[in-house]
């Protein structure tokens, strides 16, 4: 896998650094400011059409004719994808340490190479010959840079379980760590497109003991929850409100269900009087859903396992307040369940000993999501 990595970049790169000097920096710029600003969020990514465009291109088309939302300039990016992602082959890094890879490089350089950035910043990653990256000479090589990463990636204890943005800012010490986020929808893409070019890898690198992304939309802090910090047990964070174009049924589910912050998690409760003397009268999981719907006159069966199969099925992409989130066990029969609030939070009676309370939707890991108005 070595050869095919070092092989990858001598047969893609090679035509872009023998190009005009000048001309790379003018584009690179362009792409730079281009990075900069680029505040749109991919999230109606048609994974299809990336892998006919990613074919295109690896096949030796121009770019004139190939067209792939977020990339401005393919012939070159596409390229660049392709060298980060034999490189993880060639390391072994599973699926998502690829797509982490992928995602950093389009915050920092847009999958560009280029021969400048803050301060002494280089490549694909932007890295610092002072910071003991390697010389600028080997930061410029898009291998050498991409095994780089990789093996200060593989270094981040528990890097599996971090979003994709938390796992890139634990490598690359961002000033601007949320950004990563935005593209994780097209890293995947780019990913799963670019495997397939190589026999046999798509087997070798499927993370068969990871999750799948749980990601919301990815584009901004906040929308995940993580702009409220801490959030203390029982209590609602400072700054949070019920949209304003939630539903007004979801509204009314969300408000009583706040109502029961802060009151024990009770297996089997019914939910009907979480601050009473007796304990079957608390809330667990499912049960929380129930009664909160039952006041906003939404009837709901009691347990998580026919719960998932309340109302219609949506995209953990698409969420509005109101939705069902379910976790744990498996997507036909999931475990656990809570109510999406907006703004990135989730309300949940989430075991025995712990109060109803509010979490962040990057601390869940999505098996399904239901709409039950």
């Amino acid at each position: 896998m070595k050869a095919l990595a070092a092989g990858i970049g001598v047969v893609f790169l090679s035509p872009i650094l023998l190009a005009g000097t000048g001309m790379m920096l003018a584009s690179s710029a362009e792409a730079v400011q281009s990075s900069s600003s680029f505040s749109n969020c991919l999230t109606d990514i048609d994974s299809d059409k990336v892998a006919e465009q990613v074919i295109k291109i690896l096949d030796g088309a121009s770019g004139k004719d190939v067209d792939i939302e977020g990339l401005d300039l393919p012939a070159e990016q596409v390229p660049n994808a392709a060298t980060i992602v034999a490189a993880g082959l060639s390391l072994d890094v599973p699926k998502k340490g690829q797509i982490i890879a992928l995602a950093t490089a389009m915050q920092e350089s847009r999958l560009r190479n280029l021969g400048y950035g803050d301060r002494d910043s280089l490549g694909l990653f932007q890295q610092r010959p002072s910071q003991g990256w390697g010389s600028a000479q080997q930061i410029r090589d898009p291998t050498y840079a991409s095994e780089q990463f990789y093996k200060h990636l593989l270094k981040v204890d528990g890097w599996q379980q971090m979003t994709v943005t938390q796992a890139a800012q634990a490598v690359q010490k961002s000033g601007l760590p949320d950004a990563y986020a935005q593209w994780e929808n097209l890293a995947t893409a780019l990913q799963a497109a670019i495997v397939k070019t190589f026999p046999g890898a798509g087997d070798a690198t499927d993370d068969k003991d990871e999750k799948p992304s749980t990601r919301t939309t990815g584009c901004a802090p906040g929308q995940d929850g993580s702009g409220f910090g801490r959030i203390p047990e029982g209590s609602v964070p400072k700054g949070y409100s019920i949209p304003k174009d939630a539903d007004p049924k979801a509204r009314k589910a969300i408000e009583w269900a706040m109502h029961q912050l802060g009151t024990l998690y009770q297996w089997g409760g019914s939910c009907t009087n979480a601050h009473g003397p007796d304990p079957m009268g608390r809330c667990d999981c499912s049960s929380l859903m129930q009664q909160a719907y039952a006041h906003a006159g939404i009837t709901l069966t009691r347990t998580t396992y026919t719960q998932v199969n309340e109302g219609k099925a949506v995209s953990p992409a698409h969420l509005k307040p109101g939705d069902l989130i379910f976790s744990r066990g498996t997507a036909a029969r999931p475990e656990h369940v809570g109510m999406y609030m907006g703004e990135g939070l989730v309300i949940e009676a989430p075991r025995t000993t712990k109060p109803v309370r509010i979490t962040p939707i990057k601390d869940w890991d999505i098996l399904a999501v239901r709409r039950v108005l």
